[in-house]
């Protein structure tokens, strides 16, 4: 089995792999449950504040060609975009307190080999650098139901919950992307998950 060369980088170090990510997000957000018609400019002005951010922090996966197969975020909640601060600071959680871990992407040929466990203890390691126990990411909120969800969908939350973190039904973000098969973009609700842990 090809084994992965892994590379971590500050936020201001990703400008080289800005196009490939965002090559990899487009790709992997396609997939159910995000379904995201993806558009490169747009993830280049998504990347932006990952670039413009020293505490922000990547990990990156290349095959034996040096090609980008995988990646994981992370930056302080307090840096990310007002659309995922605001819910926190509406609930009376100071956002200053919290990682904001970004995408886990994986192309599927890559899955299954333990990266996805690999991305949590990263960046939970990373919080801990910061002097931050706390931990949240957000995940779409889809209804089972939903015309375009494949028989074949395993949902993340055994995955998640395994890793400690709480599904928080009453914090939510709204957040704009264009779905497969939708003419512009439209806001969609993002659920948080959140962990907190002792020094």
């Amino acid at each position: 089995m090809e084994q992965p060369r892994l590379t971590e980088v500050a936020g201001p170090d990703l400008g080289p792999w800005v196009d490939a990510l965002g090559a990899l997000r487009i790709a992997v957000f396609r997939e159910y449950p995000y379904l995201y018609e993806g558009d490169l400019d747009y993830e280049r002005r998504y990347l932006s504040v990952y670039l413009g951010c020293p505490r922000a922090r990547a990990v990156l996966v290349q095959d034996a060609t040096g090609a980008l197969v995988g990646a994981t975020t992370c930056l302080p909640l307090a840096d990310e975009d007002e659309a995922f601060r605001e819910p926190f600071a509406r609930a009376g959680h100071d956002p200053a307190d919290w990682l904001y871990l970004g995408e886990s992407l994986l192309l599927p040929a890559w899955r299954g080999r333990g990266l996805g466990k690999l991305f949590f203890d990263r960046r939970e390691a990373h919080a801990a650098r910061l002097g931050l126990r706390r931990a949240t990411f957000c995940a779409v909120a889809r209804p089972d139901s939903h015309p375009l969800r494949p028989a074949s969908h395993r949902p993340l939350r055994p995955f998640w919950e395994s890793r400690g973190y709480a599904e928080q039904t009453g914090l939510q973000a709204i957040y704009r992307w264009k779905d497969i098969g939708e003419a512009a973009e439209t806001p969609k609700a993002l659920t948080f998950w959140t962990k907190t842990w002792t020094a």
